[in-house]
């Protein structure tokens, strides 16, 4: 196993990390970012006033995405085992 090897299945596992939190941390900052608006507009400091809708918008987001990102998880999971021969070896 060469450096460069180790390398590679660290830079697929942040790649895959990226790709899977990707959704729920832009839904996350699009939500904030609306809500921040929407106060500012109006003028109301309720710091609680983000955390509802985000917390259905995340939830939304993995409703919608999750078998997406269950399957995307597998196919990288199935390549890293598929592997293991070629690693050792």
């Amino acid at each position: 196993m060469t450096p460069g090897l180790v390398m590679e299945i660290g830079r697929q596992a942040i790649e895959v990390t990226l790709m899977l939190s990707a959704p729920m941390l832009l839904a996350a900052l699009a939500i904030g970012l609306v809500i921040s608006i929407f106060q500012a507009a109006t003028q109301i400091n309720e710091a609680t006033l983000q955390f509802v809708p985000k917390l259905v918008g995340i939830f939304a987001v993995l409703l919608f995405a999750g078998p997406w990102m269950l399957q995307y998880m597998v196919d990288y999971i199935q390549r890293l085992f598929g592997s293991i021969p070629q690693i050792i070896g």
